[in-house]
């Protein structure tokens, strides 16, 4: 008689922990109230899904910068080359981009999902639309599901319900609220990958996108972080990708405070960009200073850099000092932006905080204080940069917690 199994949640992780465990030959549902399995999946990187980070293992437990080491027997059970292979054997060609990131040839988050489906389906797994409602528990250990619509017996359960961003998708917090009723510890939830708030640069310079541009993030008056690429300012505050890498590295709001520099100019250096104002502020020599940057700065940004230079916008070009020069080259270089704090974590691309992993095994994802209780993917307190990472992450703890799930007992 194959071992019951039940997996609560069709996401990345959920579907690579039923896949891992039907494998074994256990019996496997997978409980999933979405019509589509992979909701959230499908809409990962624009829609093109970066599904792994194609580095090693070091490289990989770099970029996990909470809880990282926790992911050490997982990663190195199933890494990212693992990954990729597992994916190409499914018929999913894949091709690896800048900074290693890793997405389908055909640039479709449907085709990685289509795939994972198509193996489910191969193996015989059970897909059931229901929403798991409480885990059925007796003498610490877990006897199976009670779901919205039916009961499901089972020897082992997987909790892969995701985090709590993207609520839409189906990442609604089910999953933390039952491991809590399971004696779990769930630390607190946060958005990470995360537009920011500012106080109020946003709502001037709003669908102004910036590319190609320097980003400099400070914690108190402490420089943290670095990067380069392409950030927007919305009506609220800041997003793109720069933005929501950054975030990531913004974990202590509420305690500490952060301002962000923007290198408008990162091509140039101080002086060749001193050489570049120059020559502008001599063929503009006899307009007035608001009208000297045309040349140099999107029409937008132009009224917030005279206004952060403290110069009267109708002061001659020909008047400005070489001290005031001096201030707009800082201030090209330097533009800063004050953070409130970031957005709701339902705006987010991750949740950051979940089950402790102190409680939970890592080498099989089995939970320390419930019998046949599994963890997977985003509802454990694990998150990433952006790039792949989060995605292998997912990958790796759902195929540990299949497999244990299925070979344990």
């Amino acid at each position: 008689m194959s071992k019951a199994v039940v997996v609560i949640g069709g996401g990345a992780a959920g579907m690579m922990a039923a896949i891992s465990a039907a494998e074994r030959g256990a019996s496997v549902t997978l409980l999933e109230p979405n019509e589509r399995l992979g909701k959230k999946l499908n809409i990962t990187g624009k829609g093109r899904c970066n599904l792994t980070n194609n580095a090693g293992l070091e490289e990989l437990l770099a970029n996990i910068p909470r809880n990282g080491k926790f992911l050490y027997s997982a990663f190195s059970r199933f890494h990212a080359q693992d990954a990729m292979a597992f994916f190409e054997d499914l018929g999913v060609p894949l091709k690896t981009e800048r900074g290693n990131r890793v997405f389908p040839v055909s640039d479709r988050a449907f085709d990685v999902s289509a795939a994972l489906e198509r193996r489910l389906k191969k193996l015989r797994v059970r897909i059931v639309r229901d929403r798991a409602k409480a885990l059925k528990l007796e003498d610490g250990a877990v006897l199976g599901v009670e779901g919205e619509q039916d009961a499901y017996p089972a020897e082992a359960v997987i909790l892969a319900t995701g985090g709590v961003s993207y609520p839409a998708t189906g990442s609604t917090g089910e999953g933390h609220r039952m491991a809590a009723e399971a004696g779990h510890t769930v630390t607190p939830l946060r958005g990470s990958l995360v537009p920011l708030r500012d106080f109020g640069i946003g709502k001037t310079l709003r669908g102004l996108s910036l590319r190609n541009v320097g980003l400099t993030v400070f914690e108190n008056s402490r420089k943290i972080y670095t990067d380069f690429g392409e950030l927007l300012f919305t009506h609220f505050g800041l997003s793109g990708p720069l933005i929501l890498s950054a975030s990531a590295h913004m974990r202590r709001f509420g305690e500490r405070a952060y301002h962000l520099e923007i290198d408008l100019k990162p091509a140039l250096d101080e002086p060749a960009l001193d050489r570049r104002l120059l020559s502008d502020f001599e063929k503009y020599c006899n307009q007035d200073f608001c009208n000297a940057l045309d040349d140099l700065l999107p029409k937008k940004l132009i009224p917030e850099i005279v206004r952060a230079s403290e110069i009267d916008p109708r002061q001659k070009v020909h008047d400005i000092t070489k001290e005031q020069r001096r201030g707009v080259l800082r201030i090209l270089k330097h533009f800063p932006v004050v953070i409130a704090g970031p957005c709701p974590v339902t705006d987010a691309i991750v949740t950051s905080g979940g089950v402790k992993v102190k409680e939970i095994d890592p080498a099989s994802m089995a939970s320390k204080l419930v019998r046949g209780l599994y963890f997977a993917g985003e509802i454990i307190d694990v998150d990433a940069y952006t790039g792949g990472f989060n995605l292998q992450i997912a990958w790796s703890t759902g195929r540990a917690a299949g497999l244990s799930a299925a070979e344990e007992g």
